[in-house]
């Protein structure tokens, strides 16, 4: 009987095999390059001098490609990062004299996995890149020149009519901060970060929008203290949608609420709120926006003087609360972002296009005891050139109101102009 089953396998494998058989080997190459100038002005604090700018020029390649045959796809990718200009500090280089601008030389392979995808189901395994939702909790932090990227395995189920279940389990994060992660006393910024995370992710889609259920447990599990205090566990939900108004007008909308608490090793006993809130309103070539974000202060957190915030430290926070990245860590009193926005298309200027310039004005201030960190002016000008490269040009202004409410809490200025080109 153990053979006639053996060989009931051995058939039903191989019928299944056949299809995938038949199909030819598909390769798909992958080339993605960046050119940056970025410029940081920093007044402060010590032992920053305000005639001491951060000129920082450099080249990102990403280089790869991916073999598919039927289902089943192999994928390597190969970064690397050169400063052509390194008068900045990199946050690993050691030069603590200049401003950060978060981008080290790096050499790494960013990415390389086994996935078996179908309509309702794809599983991802190895180290790969990782978007939620708006990546709020979960990014790959596409804006620095190292992305961030994660060891799991990934399972996205979408076997049911607009649901889709999303899940992942990974043992580490690989971090933007690259080979030198953690040198010249940079103990907080490793080359990676392991632990057990789980990221799960169930959404359905409705008439007005698609509402989301998350859970996100993670774990930083390193021997930095600093690194500790982010393992936490946060359970939430999210409704985002539009509808159109008229025929060339369109209301957009977000509301997410979540609740975030301590786990595994973190030192902190804490219990934080987030919030979040936006409306959009495109009319013609014109986007309005306007919106709050709150990320909540426990001023009772145990094993923290001064209170403890709610941290979403795997996030792509460059999208969020202002481009000059002054709240990369929320401060202990918490925070506040009022922000609002305008943005113009030109959908073709001459063969190129679109061109999108947007404008948006940030308030910052505390979740308690009432203090107004600053205000930010962010603009930004891309052009999509052609099939392969883009320009953007981008400028963020953070004025800072009263004494420095937290670490790096200094008026900064910062300039970006770079090209992107890929495959």
């Amino acid at each position: 009987m153990r053979n006639v089953c053996l060989m009931l396998s051995a058939s039903a494998l191989a019928s299944a095999a056949t299809p995938v058989l038949a199909q030819e080997v598909m390769f798909k190459p992958i080339i993605d390059a960046r050119l940056r100038y970025e410029m940081v002005e920093q007044d402060g604090p010590l032992p920053l001098q305000e005639s001491r700018d951060a000129d920082a020029v450099t080249m990102r390649m990403r280089a790869g490609g991916e073999l598919s045959k039927g289902p089943f796809a192999f994928l390597a990718e190969a970064e690397g990062t050169l400063a052509l200009d390194e008068d900045y500090n990199s946050g690993v280089n050691g030069k603590t004299l200049y401003p950060i601008v978060p981008d080290p030389e790096n050499v790494e392979v960013n990415r390389v996995q086994l996935q078996y995808r179908t309509r309702p189901l794809i599983v991802t395994l190895g180290r790969q890149r990782i978007n939620l939702d708006d990546q709020r909790f979960v990014g790959s932090v596409a804006w620095r020149q190292n992305e961030q990227t994660f060891d799991a395995l990934r399972i996205e189920y979408m076997g049911v009519k607009d649901l889709k279940v999303d899940v992942t389990y990974a043992i580490s994060a690989r971090t933007i901060w690259g080979i030198d992660g953690g040198k010249f006393g940079s103990a907080n910024r490793p080359t990676r970060i392991d632990g057990d995370n789980v990221f799960a992710n169930v959404s359905y889609k409705t008439k007005l929008g698609t509402v989301t259920g998350f859970a996100y447990l993670v774990d930083q599990d390193e021997a930095v203290p600093a690194l500790l205090r982010n393992s936490s566990q946060t359970y939430g939900a999210r409704f985002a949608g539009a509808v159109p108004l008229t025929g060339k007008v369109k209301l957009s909308y977000l509301a997410s609420y979540a609740r975030q608490s301590d786990r595994a090793k973190n030192p902190v006993d804490y219990s934080a709120d987030y919030v979040a809130a936006e409306l959009g309103l495109d009319v013609a070539a014109f986007k309005l926006t306007a919106g709050y974000e709150l990320l909540g202060s426990d001023r009772d957190a145990a094993g923290a003087a001064g209170g403890f915030a709610f941290q979403t430290p795997f996030a792509t926070l460059h999208k969020f609360n202002g481009w000059a990245d002054k709240f990369l860590t929320t401060p202990a009193t918490g925070l506040q972002d009022y922000y609002a926005g305008v943005a113009y298309s030109l959908p073709k200027v001459g063969k190129a296009g679109p061109l999108v310039a947007s404008f948006t004005f940030h308030r910052f201030s505390s979740d308690r005891q009432s203090i107004h960190y600053g205000d930010e002016y962010d603009a930004q000008l891309t052009l999509k050139i052609d099939t392969h490269l883009s320009a953007l040009v981008k400028y963020a202004d953070y004025d800072r109101q009263g004494i420095a409410s937290f670490a790096g809490d200094a008026d900064s200025r910062k300039f970006w102009a770079q090209i992107d080109y890929a495959l």
